[in-house]
């Protein structure tokens, strides 16, 4: 199957023809975040201390491994009634306007992204502008910017939520509350977009609008935790417009959260390799190349409360890490993952990462390295093509390339439970560099790649000579 990521959503259009992304996609994205990986921090577990400036010792480190996007999880001050557990969530906001005081000082953040942006590295920050805490300053100051229940009262947007209220989307004066309060982190802090909570939960013109505005500071990166090929269970009927895509003029990214939970079942036998071929199908009928999905194995979300990757892909978990950085989208790697953290972190108190040596740290480096140099494996390239092979073998493998001019780079995979060796079919020849061993040699249609089970290989097509 050959899928061209041609922006006129053709499958059967040379790349060579790519043009660009038909109206109404016209999110501009910035030029740093077209070979970006993101990486997720998770502030409060990530060191002892808990704090910005003691996560910035790790910069040089997150740097060499090649991540582009720093995603801090909420830096906001946490609300107190109603508070889960001793420490509360980061998503339960009292003050928009505010540094946490258990993470740091606004100057410790701006500090923070001045470090990162002089290894070129950008800063993203977790925004929750759905709900705030019951004791929070919008509370306070403004109730009338709340829904409310039957009774007049005050109420969570998700029956499970009993630590946030709910914000109403219909008041203007909010809406220009919120937008001034994102800016507001850009200006004085620097920072380079954001990570929006449950973003569909809110208007779309309210995003529109709030990218717009935040464009005329700094080209920004806008990150939407949401999935509009995958309704979340807590969405009511009518409360997301299908017609209406977050995609279009107001983010860059959302979660490619079907295909993860597809992944999930593939690990579990439930699916066969073949389902990712229909996915990849249904998500290029629904969206241009231009779009990026985001792609992961493990979130501060799915880690807590869903189980770490070990838990849920078992000996799955790496060659599914390969797949979530090299197939199309922008891979994000979660904090922890690069010591192969196999405990899910407590979500309300305080658990640090054991970092154990960071005996995934070579891995995650050779993947993310090779998405960064190689232009074959850029994000939301109009010119770039996708083909999945055909592999014989077994129903458990599954084998594509990816190409863009003269670059290709080769993924195989092997979710099967025995080694298995693969004949690969419709290959161009090249000479290939696989990445974690080093191994070069010639490829081709009929070639043979021998796996390990749950094994994977990744091969970098090199010059030809002369």
């Amino acid at each position: 199957m050959l899928l061209t990521t041609c922006q006129n959503n053709s499958v059967d259009t040379p790349a060579a023809n790519c043009a660009a992304p038909p109206a109404p996609f016209v999110v501009r994205h910035p030029a740093w975040a077209a070979n970006a990986s993101i990486y997720e921090v998770n502030i409060r577990q990530y060191t002892p201390e808990g704090t910005l400036r003691a996560f910035e010792a790790h910069l040089p480190r997150l740097d060499s491994m090649g991540v582009g996007i720093l995603w801090l999880m909420p830096i906001t001050p946490i609300g107190q009634e109603k508070r889960k557990g001793s420490l509360g969530s980061y998503y339960s906001v009292r003050d928009y306007r505010a540094a946490n005081p258990e993470m740091g000082t606004l100057e410790d953040l701006r500090h923070l992204v001045a470090a990162a942006h002089q290894r070129g590295m950008h800063v993203i920050l977790d925004w929750v502008a759905n709900h705030t805490s019951w004791d929070s300053e919008l509370a306070r100051q403004h109730p009338d910017w709340f829904t409310r229940d039957s009774l007049g009262r005050f109420q969570p947007p998700v029956a499970d939520w009993q630590d946030v209220i709910d914000l109403d989307y219909t008041k203007p004066e909010l809406r220009r509350y919120m937008t001034e309060s994102m800016a507001y982190w850009v200006r004085e802090a620097n920072v380079d977009g954001f990570r929006c909570d449950v973003a569909g939960l809110m208007p779309t013109d309210f995003w529109n609008d709030t990218r717009a505005a935040l464009t005329q500071i700094k080209p920004v990166f806008m990150l939407a935790e949401w999935d509009e090929l995958h309704d979340p269970p807590f969405l009511k009927p009518g409360e997301f417009d299908p017609n209406s895509h977050l995609l279009e003029k107001a983010f860059d990214a959302t979660y490619a959260l079907r295909l993860r939970y597809l992944l999930d079942s593939i690990a579990l036998r439930q699916q066969p390799t073949s389902a990712i071929d229909t996915y990849l199908a249904a998500e290029r009928a629904k969206y241009p190349a231009g779009v990026y999905l985001m792609n992961f194995t493990s979130s501060h979300d799915i880690n807590s409360w869903s189980g770490t990757e070990y838990e849920r892909l078992g000996l799955d978990a790496l060659p599914q890490a390969v797949l979530a950085a090299m197939l199309p989208g922008i891979p994000m790697v979660y904090s922890g993952q690069e010591a192969a953290l196999k405990k899910r972190l407590d979500f309300f108190e305080k658990d640090p990462i054991q970092w154990n040596g960071y005996p995934l740290q070579d891995f995650y480096t050779k993947l993310l390295l090779l998405k960064k140099r190689n232009s074959a494996l850029a994000n939301g390239d109009p010119c770039a093509e996708f083909e999945a092979l055909a592999v014989s073998g077994s129903p458990r493998v599954y084998g594509f390339v990816r190409r863009r001019q003269q670059q290709a780079v080769l993924t195989v995979v092997n979710f099967d439970r025995q080694p298995r060796t693969l004949t690969l079919r419709g290959l161009g020849p090249g000479t290939y560099r696989e990445l974690f061993s080093g191994q070069v040699q010639r490829l081709g249609s009929g070639s043979k790649v021998v796996l390990p089970a749950h094994g994977y290989h990744v091969y970098e097509r090199l010059p030809d000579p002369g």
